[in-house]
């Protein structure tokens, strides 16, 4: 058996019936080999026993093994095993060489003949392992941002996931507030529904009893004259002589005594003082039991330190703070929030109820920057005023001392976005502390810095009727 090539000598192994290894081979007296079942299955088909190479036929009906054959291809199975289990170098395909070289023109690795041949002739070379280290040298480097662009990936992935679930508490929390207002104005009407129809049978009830009443003296009142009248009646109906002698008496009797019926005048249910406007009147009530406040919070703005209402209309500061995102429209810097509506024109006016503690409100511009320390001077797009170590200052652009007569509690805020004024004013007195002007160019949102607690305080809701 000729010896050369893996690729040569798998050739000489295979089976000239099924092109596989031989399993079990067997040899004819003519040399050639098959396997076992290959060649029984071939004579099953033919009706006879001639070579399926060379048609000559077979004397022996069970052929001898080729035991040489089969060592050989149990021999060259387990070594091809070994070399695929182990992951043994690979070959080249040409000339069944090791790997040795590889081409930098080409770009592959080759054996110590391709790197003789005309084909890589005056191509540059490099050793096997130095241009894997190179190559893997420069993949490391290309991976580096891979891998921070995956990190950046994840970490904006993570941000969404937390965000994704701040919205959906975020929509469960709103709907249950807004349930609960509801549930409020449901209970409103049905009290205000309940409080008129007993004031309606009430009435009712009172006009009954009147006219029952009525109807009563009416009934006696009857019956007394129907029985007068059978009585004069009989009268009437008797003899001359008995008649006349009766007369007198008889017409005293026939006197009545009683006066005219009153007429039934306002007995019946005042229907239009119970339905009159009642939609107007009603919504006329309920706006006394409702607030309405010219500014209203932005939570998605506030610093997580910071804490507000259900009703988004005052703040707090809180030292454990929240889990929430850091979402581009938050301030992390500075411990603000700001108004939901900002102002491009027209005035505006709100009051502010400030606690202890240090506090800062007024307005700022819609592109001052949300995050890291802000400048609070009208150069950075801040126009406010504030409390801190027990001093009340205007930034403008250096702090300026505000001269007050007594402790704030309430500061109003008054924007005329038009003519560029910002003032600040005590409402309790009207006394005016401080005027910013600027010629605004973009939208300018409320804002309230503290350290304590905030309260916006609601206006006084009132009906006209034109």
């Amino acid at each position: 058996m000729a010896s050369g090539s893996p690729s040569l000598l798998e050739e000489e192994l295979s089976c000239p019936v099924c092109s596989e290894i031989f399993r079990d081979p067997v040899v004819l007296s003519c040399s050639h080999s098959f396997c076992k079942a290959c060649l029984q299955q071939y004579w099953d088909q033919k009706g006879s026993l001639e070579c399926p190479v060379c048609r000559r036929r077979s004397s022996k009906p069970h052929p001898p093994c080729n035991l040489s054959l089969k060592n050989t291809c149990e021999a060259f199975l387990k070594e091809r095993s070994q070399r695929a289990e182990a992951g043994s170098e690979v070959l080249c395909s040409l000339h069944s060489e090791k790997l040795k070289v590889f081409c930098l023109e080409d770009q592959i690795p080759i054996c110590a003949i391709c790197q003789i041949s005309k084909k890589h002739e005056n191509h540059k070379m490099r050793p096997v392992q130095e241009a894997a280290e190179e190559y893997k040298e420069k993949l490391r480097t290309a991976l580096a941002p891979l891998q921070e662009k995956l990190e950046a990936f994840n970490a904006v992935k993570l941000i969404c996931d937390k965000t994704a679930e701040h919205i959906k508490s975020q929509a469960q929390h709103t709907e249950r507030q807004i349930k609960m207002e509801f549930e409020k104005l449901q209970q409103f009407l049905k009290d205000e529904e309940a409080a008129r129809i007993t004031a309606l049978r009430e009435e009712e009830e009172q006009k009954s009893q009147k006219m029952k009443e009525k109807i009563e003296k009416m009934t006696e009142e009857i019956s007394s004259l129907s029985e007068q009248i059978r009585a004069l009646e009989q009268e009437l109906g008797a003899e001359d002589i008995s008649f006349l002698q009766s007369y007198k008496d008889t017409q005293n009797r026939a006197q009545c005594t009683l006066g005219d019926p009153e007429k039934v005048s306002g007995p019946l249910i005042d229907v239009a003082k119970h339905l009159g406007n009642l939609k107007y009147r009603v919504w006329e009530k309920m706006l006394g039991t409702v607030q309405y406040t010219p500014v209203t919070l932005d939570p998605n703005t506030a610093h997580p330190l910071l804490s507000l209402s259900e009703d988004l209309t005052s703040v707090r500061f809180n030292d454990e703070g929240q889990q929430v995102p850091d979402n581009p429209e938050r301030c992390d810097g500075r411990c603000w929030v700001l108004g939901s509506e900002g102002f491009s024109s027209g005035r505006h006016c709100w009051d502010v109820e400030v606690g202890g503690g240090a506090w800062r409100v007024g307005v700022v511009k819609e592109s001052i920057s949300r995050k890291g320390r802000v400048d609070l001077s009208p150069a950075g797009g801040v126009w406010s005023i504030g409390l801190h170590d027990g001093k009340y200052t205007a930034l403008a652009p250096t702090p300026t001392r505000l001269t007050v007569q007594r402790d704030l509690q309430r500061v109003r805020v008054q924007l005329d976005w038009d003519r560029g004024e910002v003032s600040f004013s005590d409402p309790r007195n009207n006394t005016p502390l401080y005027t910013f002007k600027h010629s605004f160019t973009e939208r300018l949102f409320p804002i309230f810095a503290i350290r304590g607690t905030v309260q916006i305080c609601p206006l006084k809701v009132s009906v006209s009727v034109k």
